[in-house]
């Protein structure tokens, strides 16, 4: 095995004021995606300028923190929500999901696309690159939280972490979605759209990928406890969600294409 690096999750403390990795990761993410957006906004073909890239990543914030919060507590916690409708607001208890958070940012950059008279798909088509690193990061921010640890593993690799009651080596299940969802992605959404290519087909690439990554992590991603596996006894919450991403991705890739607009 190899030892769990324990790091305290809270980054700074001020009192009774306490900064945790987590959340810096959140602003890490949106830094790095507003630093890429700008110098984006140099190719020939973006659809923004330089001077809307703030405004962007305002929606976008605004976007994942809505949608990340809502959709934890529709998907992951429903049952709660409807006994404790005032646990929605406790956002310092945490609770967020990615696809809550993703549709949360699709109606916050559909509503910048008309309010600045941008075409929807080329737009979402700009913000696609920009996403992967925020997850990687995110996913160090559950990493040193111990929180979303893996499944019970033999592996040279596998780490126990301090806070498992169980304490038995598992999967850094995390780490695995770092390097697959994150970086990983990041690098062929990159390759992909580094030239003009059919409207919404960059955005169907980070559906399919992000589907595919997701859906593998989560073999080795122990379930929540409070729900387990959902279906046949193997199938996750989170590799439901992900059905209808490859599903839309897959859909979005053959229609981008066959229609060729650019």
């Amino acid at each position: 095995m190899i030892p769990y690096p324990d790091i305290d999750p809270v980054a700074l403390a001020l009192g009774p004021i306490k900064i945790h990795w987590y959340g810096l990761t959140y602003i890490a993410g949106l830094a790095f995606a507003w630093w890429l957006a700008r110098q984006r906004t140099a190719h020939a073909h973006s659809p923004l300028q330089r001077d809307q890239v703030e405004d962007l990543i305002f929606y976008a914030a605004v976007g994942i923190v809505l949608g990340g919060r809502l959709g934890y507590a529709f998907f992951y916690g429903f049952d709660r929500l409807l006994s404790d409708p005032l646990w929605l607001l406790r956002v310092w208890e945490g609770g967020m999901a990615f696809h809550g958070g993703l549709i949360g940012v699709l109606v916050a950059m559909a509503l910048f696309a008309r309010q600045r008279d941008i075409d929807w798909g080329r737009l979402m088509d700009f913000v696609a690159p920009l996403t992967p690193v925020g997850l990687a990061l995110g996913r160090l921010g559950n990493f040193i939280g111990q929180e979303l640890w893996g499944r019970a593993a033999d592996v040279p690799w596998a780490m126990v972490f301090p806070n498992d009651p169980l304490a038995i080596a598992r999967h850094p299940s995390q780490l695995y979605q770092f390097a697959l969802e994150g970086c990983l992605l990041f690098v062929v959404l990159l390759w992909f759209s580094r030239g003009p290519r059919p409207a919404w087909s960059v955005s169907g690439l980070f559906l399919v990928g992000y589907g595919v990554f997701r859906f593998t992590a989560e073999f080795f991603r122990e379930p929540d406890a409070h729900i387990g596996f959902d279906a046949l006894g193997w199938v996750t919450r989170g590799q439901l969600l992900c059905l209808p991403m490859l599903v839309a991705g897959g859909a979005l890739l053959f229609w981008a294409y066959r229609s060729g607009k650019r």
